[in-house]
């Protein structure tokens, strides 16, 4: 455990001088309102074992980012931990081996890094931390060894994938998925502006009242989120949220429940009175769409590109979904978006756009 700045110190001496690192993080999103950074697994080359970084305890992270801005790191379904550097520190890394990416682009059915370590080196790896809170202190033993587990299988992981990579001539798909990542999580915005922020998915099949109710729920949930300091969902669940603002406009009465009650429940009573008092032209527009109005000649185009996907994919024995998405495929056809814009190199060219 790398527990004060000294400690972080005399490490970052072997993070300057290792080829690579493998990192894995840790975070209290399931059990706070707004997450938080609880600890860093990361493993070395040069060094035998994980080191376990604790960012709760009080000292500064930043000389350990500066380490490793250069370095190229390994990670494993890398998007949450990237975000949360991102986020915590405005940190993004030179260079990335996703070791997801990788398992998905080999044909890999099974790829969280349990399966893949099965899978591959016929160990079970164990469980049961993964809903733990690690903002906890004293960490027990079986959090330290699920976190340790975490980094530990990377290295041997990337050197088998990336060699079937190279093998298979998918080195650059590769590359270039890992790059799109990176750049993606670099011009990530800040939070949704408060006006946008209620449209979960399955909101725009609400109309008119039904999607006032929605949006006030959302920011009624939100706000009593905070209070608590608990996962919003922990408050209502999103698709409770959607059944109830179909309900109230349909006519019926607003549910109730045991953790919803006392001054909770009346200010619940509040929000959705003030979406019932709201006048038509007060209602949530509907987004604009990005597409334009479809006719027979794009729907065919549609179907002539996922029929070329679905050839490709069958060939490559690949999910369709890592070609292009349907979603994909129509902004193309509908001349929402250029190819370069939607799609990658690899990509573009399995698809012939």
């Amino acid at each position: 455990m790398i527990e004060s700045a000294a400690d972080l110190d005399t490490f970052l001496t072997f993070v300057r001088n290792a080829p690579r690192v493998a990192i894995d993080t840790e975070a209290d999103s399931l059990h706070c309102y707004r997450e938080k950074l609880c600890l860093v697994q990361v493993e070395l080359p040069n060094l035998e074992g994980p080191r376990l970084i604790d960012p709760l305890m009080g000292y500064t992270l930043a000389p350990f980012y500066e380490a490793l801005r250069e370095k190229p790191l390994v990670l494993h379904g890398a998007d949450y931990d990237l975000r949360l550097f991102k986020r915590s520190a405005d940190f993004v890394p030179h260079s990335l081996f996703d070791t997801m990416i990788a398992a998905r682009l080999l044909g890999r059915r099974e790829f969280s890094l349990a399966a893949l370590v099965r899978n591959e080196f016929g160990v079970e790896m164990p469980k049961g931390s993964q809903k733990a809170n690690w903002a906890r202190r004293p960490l027990t033993e079986q959090m330290l060894a699920y976190a340790r587990n975490d980094t530990r299988y990377l290295f041997a992981l990337s050197d088998r994938l990336g060699a079937e990579l190279q093998a298979k001539g998918r080195w650059v798909w590769f590359a270039q998925s890992c790059q799109r990542l990176l750049d993606a999580v670099a011009t990530t915005e800040g939070e949704k502006n408060r006006e946008e922020s209620w449209r979960l998915a399955g909101s725009g099949t609400l109309r008119g009242r039904a999607a006032a109710l929605l949006r006030e729920l959302w920011w009624w949930r939100d706000a009593e989120a905070a209070l608590a300091d608990r996962p919003p969902f922990h408050v209502l669940r999103n698709e409770e949220m959607l059944s109830i603002a179909k309900a109230i406009d349909a006519g019926e009465k607003l549910p109730s429940w045991r953790h919803v009650k006392g001054a909770r429940l009346r200010r619940l009573e509040i929000a959705v009175q003030k979406a019932m008092d709201l006048a038509p032209s007060e209602w949530p527009a509907r987004p604009r769409g990005k597409f334009a109005r479809s006719t027979a000649e794009m729907e065919a185009q549609v179907n002539a590109l996922k029929q070329k996907r679905d050839l490709a994919a069958q060939e490559l024995d690949l999910d369709p979904s890592l070609i292009a998405a349907r979603a994909t495929l129509e902004g193309i056809a509908y001349r929402a978006e250029a190819p370069e814009s939607l799609l990658m190199p690899w990509q573009r060219e399995l698809l012939g756009v």
